[in-house]
């Protein structure tokens, strides 16, 4: 008797809780996914990822990838081609940049809270390994780390391969938790990948003076009758197993 509470509540919420599938966050993010296109002052090409965070053209990737950049571009999912792109903001704490190009009405993601996260967290990544666009990918959160100087990474099992610095990394919700932007290269080493957590990105995006793409805090569902009669005869079957004391007599 004991497990019946979790039993009712896995039974009453299941499909409220539900985790999405690697497909249907695939489906929903997709099109905000693009291939950023850098010529770089030096004369060569470098190609990275990238994903929308507003309507109007904010794009975040890797600094890595616009450092040095004589000219950006950016190619959507669909095969479009956008103007050139400028730098909007870069960190210096972490590998983050946001590119801005003139659009409006893009499909953007929505950031999660970072601070949530866990090992063992299950992932999804898309990205454009060796420029093979809208590529996806799974794994796990492999660990939280922290650096020297404070500063928090995400170790993740995803495999990530050159072109994929700036993928959006998404938890079980289908919200963007962190930004792939490097690896542990060298013979033996086997997915040993790292992303800038989401919480960083939201700052930079709120310094650059735009709104970051956070998901509203759901306010309580309201108890509906069905639950609180659950519950009420919860608490009378408790108590034919002697689970709630009796009631102290009231004092005269």
């Amino acid at each position: 008797m004991k497990h019946l509470p979790a039993l009712l509540a896995c039974l009453l919420f299941s499909c409220v809780c539900a985790a999405k599938t690697h497909v249907e966050i695939a489906e929903q993010n997709a099109q905000s996914v693009v291939a950023v296109n850098v010529v770089k002052k030096d004369g060569s090409t470098f190609t990275g990822t990238g994903f929308v965070v507003s309507q109007n053209g904010l794009i975040a990737t890797s600094r890595h990838v616009s450092d040095n950049a004589l000219f950006i571009n950016i190619t959507f999912n669909n095969g479009a081609v956008s103007d050139e792109a400028k730098v909007a903001a870069e960190s210096q704490l972490v590998d983050l940049a946001l590119l801005k190009i003139p659009a409006q009405g893009l499909p953007t993601v929505t950031l999660g809270d970072a601070q949530t996260v866990l090992p063992g967290q299950i992932i999804t990544v898309i990205g454009n390994p060796r420029r093979l666009q809208n590529t996806v990918s799974s794994g796990l959160i492999s660990q939280v780390r922290k650096k020297a100087n404070g500063v928090i990474w995400h170790q993740i099992s995803a495999p990530i391969s050159p072109s994929s610095s700036g993928s959006p990394v998404f938890n079980e919700d289908g919200d963007v938790i962190s930004v792939a932007f490097a690896s542990f290269k060298g013979d033996g080493n086997q997915n040993l990948n790292f992303a800038v957590p989401a919480n960083y990105l939201a700052q930079l995006i709120d310094k650059a003076g735009y709104l970051p793409p956070l998901r509203p805090q759901a306010a309580p569902a309201p108890q509906n009758a069905f639950v609180r009669h659950i519950q009420k005869s919860w608490n009378i079957v408790k108590g034919w197993f002697g689970q709630n004391p009796a009631p102290a007599p009231a004092e005269e």
